[in-house]
């Protein structure tokens, strides 16, 4: 892992595969630190001849974190949103500026251009990077997010209230519990949910490798507070694939096919049993659409 600077922050990264191979960056999703990212994926992607850089989101694991910069509630975002108040002036940052940490992120690797996959907030960051910085991206992969649209089905009760569940007391245990009824709630069917002791085992890795409740507070005050995007997503001119599961609670598949729609020429894939996490049974049904569809936007050179 090493840090580079961009954007005018640090951001935390990590490359893998041939600095000679196109750049393919991925963007994690709400308060999720880069070691998330399934390593069984990032093999995939570098056999299909992409070099593969995951990075930590501001405020979250190693990167620049925005310490003292205290957010509205989301209550009070949602409300000033209803009532007409400008609430993108009063958040510490947006989704805008997380999309142009990661567009600046390829070009301080050197790169021209990257194809570029986010998850949940993260597909949501690889949309705005392709609307504002359409110079950076050579393909989008939205993966498990939204169009944006205010009008789609909202998640189920259920998955809102384990997204946003706070432990009594902030240990490693405590998280781990958390993690475990939060995958329980909107994650995969059984069948290919990641086991319960695994769940617990990575929430606890990634608390003891940085921990910022705060960070996490931020993040979900610039998904609130960003201003919408879905009509501008008719613009684009980018080769794309929303992957979306079929069981996801917490972003319904129809905020995936909302995408679809609006975007020109994408494709689309709703996957049985997959719900909003990663777990290994489905890396091989999601490599089996990526890297076709890598295959048919690939570059001359390593730009």
């Amino acid at each position: 892992m090493a840090k580079i600077q961009a954007n005018g922050i640090d951001i935390e990264y990590e490359a893998f595969g041939s600095e000679d191979d196109p750049l393919m960056l991925l963007v994690m999703g709400f308060s999720s630190q880069m070691i998330n990212w399934p390593e069984s994926l990032i093999q995939g992607l570098t056999d299909a001849g992409r070099r593969v850089v995951i990075f930590d989101n501001r405020d979250i694991g190693l990167t620049t974190e925005f310490d003292g910069q205290v957010p509205p509630s989301p209550r009070d975002i949602v409300k000033g949103i209803a009532a007409g108040e400008p609430m993108h002036e009063k958040v510490p940052y947006l989704l805008d500026d997380m999309a142009a940490d990661a567009a600046a992120l390829i070009d301080a690797l050197g790169a021209d251009k990257a194809d570029v996959m986010g998850v949940s907030m993260g597909g949501m960051i690889v949309q705005l990077m392709a609307l504002n910085h359409p110079e950076r991206v050579r393909s989008l992969i939205p993966v498990m997010t939204t169009s944006g649209d205010p009008a789609l089905p909202p998640s189920t009760p259920e998955a809102t209230a384990a997204l946003t569940a706070v432990p009594e007391e902030r240990t490693p245990e405590a998280i781990a519990d958390l993690a475990v009824k939060g995958r329980a709630a909107y994650g995969s069917h059984p069948d290919v949910r990641t086991p319960d002791d695994e769940i617990r085992a990575n929430a606890i890795a990634a608390m003891q490798r940085s921990d910022r409740p705060m960070g996490v507070a931020r993040q979900y005050a610039a998904i609130l507070a960003q201003p919408r995007w879905h009509e501008r997503l008719g613009e684009l001119d980018v080769p794309t694939l929303v992957l979306h599961g079929e069981v996801d609670n917490l972003i319904l598949p129809a905020a995936g096919q909302d995408i679809a729609r609006r975007v020109p020429g994408a494709k689309i894939d709703i996957i049985e049993k997959w719900g909003h996490d990663l777990p290994e049974a489905v890396m091989p049904v999601l490599l089996n659409r990526i890297v076709p569809f890598l295959g048919q936007t690939a570059p001359s050179g390593p730009a």
